[in-house]
């Protein structure tokens, strides 16, 4: 796997369990117990989702004496967002093309009707 920022999101990204956990964050901060709660998997597991979310940029684990809770850092998520932005441009104007060429069909077969 390539170690580059967008790679890492991406593959962070990847996995359902990961989004759940970041769907949660986007809520506020949790303890990795908090995290696990609506999980069947053990705890190591869950602290191996935050391990590869940690990795990618994704969140940022706290220490608060005992309690270590786990934030979303939503700079990862903005990248990929400025990615996929070039691409949406791209497919919008295909798109805005394409209504235009059907637009201009559907007006020609109407002309072509009113004539019969």
């Amino acid at each position: 796997m390539a170690d580059d920022p967008l790679s890492l999101t991406f593959a962070a990204l990847a996995d359902p369990t990961r989004r759940e956990i970041l769907a949660r964050l986007a809520r506020g901060e949790a303890t990795v117990n908090e995290l696990a709660e609506p999980f069947p998997m053990s705890l190591q597991a869950i602290s191996k989702h935050l391990k590869v979310l940690e990795r990618a940029g994704l969140i940022v684990r706290g220490r608060n004496a005992q309690w270590r809770p786990c934030r979303l850092e939503p700079a990862p998520l903005e990248e990929v967002d400025r990615w996929i932005d070039r691409y949406r441009e791209r497919w919008e104007d295909r798109f805005a093309r394409l209504d235009e060429e059907l637009n201009r069909i559907q007006s020609s077969d109407k002309e072509e009707k009113s004539h019969e």
